[in-house]
């Protein structure tokens, strides 16, 4: 359980209590509820290389429907029957999260997402000058009128829509302001999707951006940030904070070019940083992840989920390990494993281990290893580690033990169980 008195400690977690003194905490202004709309299949698939087929797309989208996002944006129909058969299908199981479509302000890629029987559409038109005008060919004042028509035929359609600005933060805020204003009383918007598509902004900045369009635009911002500058996660933790209602993420933040906002981090700073509860399934993370490595590929040491982010190859965090890791978990990790569905750590072998690494695999195994022995272990095994460029296996540590056990420093003994 949460302490209200204490929320950076419990038995999942244990985090610095700085983060929650008035001072740090009194500018914060964040909606009653957060909500994940997840952009796995339509923004984390355009990363370069990836492919998911429409089978991967349900298995993906199921996995979701279990770890409880709220919405999931299954594709973009235009771009492939593939893509289009996938929607219809999700939209078909009735999963439980809500389904929605990506689409350019075009009324025939609006009449494609009813088709799919899409619960709600995310509607793009470019917003800075020199990407209309140069990336596009076109005069400012189409990007005004085009939204309008598109999203006017989307309320006829019972269409959820969700406004979204390409390139929002390298616009004039003037301009883009009016854009906004425009399209909201001429044409239609549920909600506003603040865009950050280069990945360009400060956290700062990205607090800054929520806070003026908030004043200018009463409806709920949706946020869709990249990570060129590797702070999407923090970028998108100050616009909740500022007032954003809704995260666009990705599982493990694949996405065009340097990625997007990665949910399972997202998710885990605002509850354990800012007692901010999005109302997810937490211990689902890693298993979520796990299947999108498989489709795609994961860094090993990404945050809570990575394969090996929970592992211990160094000799001081080995030591800590051994003597405090059993009963005082968070002193070590300030998050825990199974809280976000990881298996516990391991103790690896190699270059930078150190005694008590030895020690744990040595009981590990059954071997019992003098002092003296202990370090002649240690010594090989950081050689060899050295050699191979790798950690170790248990059939490798054992034979450098063994190796040591016969060099005549003391017997070779082995316990039986």
């Amino acid at each position: 359980m949460v302490s209200k008195k204490e929320p950076w400690k419990s038995e999942n977690w244990f985090v610095s209590p700085w983060n929650f003194i008035e001072e740090v905490t009194r500018d914060f202004r964040p909606p009653k509820q957060v909500k994940i709309h997840d952009i796995t299949l339509r923004d984390g698939e355009q990363q370069a290389g990836i492919v998911f087929r429409k089978d991967d797309k349900i298995r993906i989208a199921e996995k979701l429907a279990q770890t409880g996002v709220h919405r999931i944006e299954a594709g973009m129909p235009a771009v492939s029957p593939q893509d289009e058969a996938a929607i219809k299908e999700m939209v078909k199981r009735n999963l439980g999260p809500e389904i929605f479509c990506f689409c350019r302000c075009m009324v025939d890629d609006v009449k494609r997402a009813v088709d799919c029987g899409a619960d709600g559409i995310v509607i793009e038109i470019p917003a800075s000058q020199h990407l209309v005008e140069h990336g596009y060919g076109w005069p400012m004042q189409k990007a005004m009128d085009l939204p309008i028509k598109a999203t006017q035929f989307a309320r006829e359609q019972g269409l959820y829509t969700v406004f979204f600005t390409i390139d929002a933060t390298r616009s004039d805020m003037d301009w883009y302001l009016n854009l906004i204003e425009k399209v909201a009383s001429e044409g239609h918007m549920d909600a506003l999707a603040l865009v950050d598509t280069f990945g360009v902004l400060s956290p700062q900045g990205a607090f800054y951006y929520t806070q003026t369009v908030k004043k200018r635009v009463n409806k709920p911002l949706e946020i869709h940030f990249h990570n060129t500058f590797g702070m999407a996660t923090a970028n998108t933790i100050m616009s909740v904070l500022a007032g954003g209602n809704v995260i666009h993420s990705t599982v493990t933040g694949i996405g065009e070019g340097p990625g997007s906002c990665p949910m399972e981090e997202t998710v885990v700073a605002l509850l354990v940083l800012y007692g901010i509860d999005v109302g997810i399934k937490y211990d689902k993370l890693t298993e979520l992840s796990k299947l999108i490595a498989g489709l795609s590929s994961t860094a090993a040491n990404r945050p809570f989920v990575g394969d090996m982010v929970y592992d211990i190859e160094s000799g001081i965090p080995a030591s800590w390990y051994k003597r405090l890791y059993k009963q005082y978990p968070t002193d070590l990790f300030p998050v825990r494993p199974k809280f976000v569905g990881h298996r516990e750590p391991h103790v690896v072998m190699g270059k930078k281990s150190g005694l008590d690494s030895v020690a744990i695999w040595a009981e590990k195994l059954g071997i019992e290893l003098t002092e003296a022995e202990t370090e002649e272990v240690l010594s090989q095994v950081k050689q060899r580690s050295y050699d191979l460029k790798r950690l170790l296996t248990e059939d490798e540590f054992r034979e450098i033990a063994q190796g040591a056990k016969a060099s005549g420093v003391a017997p070779f003994q082995e316990n039986s169980g």
